[in-house]
């Protein structure tokens, strides 16, 4: 396999994965707290194509890229409306968060995988490496997608994480951000680190506890194996 064909395997299976888990999650905890507006859309699916948005999942990112700026995208919002609901700020906490949650519990199962590889089939076979760098880069792209989206900013699902917990006249002022939420994340995530990379807030936010994270995942990943991974 063309290298570069083989690298983006490794990259884009995990990430469609992790994008798709992410977004179902939300619209599966919207139904079990009694908002059946995903399901009806039938955004509950787990084909990727229903969760694809042309511009933050195809033309942005490739326009960030060929710029070699930061590159940052997002998937088609699974629809949800709370409204109804006894206690719409509890619940849109709740589904805020089970976007974060699916990726943390995915990247255990990305640890899990890793080390019973490393167990049960330590040979160096090319389909064995394959499957171990799509697990590498699927507990990786998972960290990353479930700290980044907590980021306490509009649109991030920590975002309304944050609202639910404010107390009302604060959290109706953060909610006013709202409209603000895509240029304040173009400005923050792509025009600083560009114009001051030392000001990058993805790498110095983000980061740090993707990478203490790891560090534990990896350390799961090994006692499953029984011995040191790398």
């Amino acid at each position: 396999m063309n290298d570069t064909l083989y690298s983006l395997a490794t990259v884009a299976i995990p990430m469609i994965v992790a994008i798709v888990f992410h977004e179902v999650a939300h619209g599966r905890m919207a139904r079990l707290l009694g908002d059946h507006t995903a399901q009806d859309m039938g955004r509950l699916s787990f084909n990727p194509l229903r969760h694809v948005d042309p511009v933050g999942t195809v033309i942005l990112p490739g326009m960030l890229a060929l710029a070699h700026a930061p590159v940052f995208g997002w998937a088609r919002p699974v629809p949800v409306d709370v409204r109804g609901l006894p206690h719409p700020r509890r619940a849109m906490m709740l589904v805020g968060a089970a976007g974060p949650a699916m990726n943390f519990a995915l990247a255990v199962v990305a640890a899990l995988g890793l080390g019973i590889m490393a167990r049960l089939a330590p040979g160096s076979g090319a389909v064995a490496q394959f499957v171990a760098a799509n697990l590498v880069n699927f507990l990786a792209i998972n960290l990353f997608l479930a700290c980044f989206n907590l980021l306490p900013l509009p649109p991030f699902d920590g975002s309304h994480i944050v609202e639910g917990l404010l107390p009302r006249p604060a959290a109706q002022a953060y909610a006013r951000l709202r409209p603000l939420g895509f240029p304040i994340m173009l400005v923050l995530l792509v025009v600083l680190p560009w114009m001051m990379p030392s000001l990058d807030p993805v790498r110095a936010v983000v980061v740090p506890p993707v990478t203490w994270l790891a560090d534990h995942y990896i350390a799961l990943a090994e006692l499953v194996a029984g011995r040191p991974l790398g």
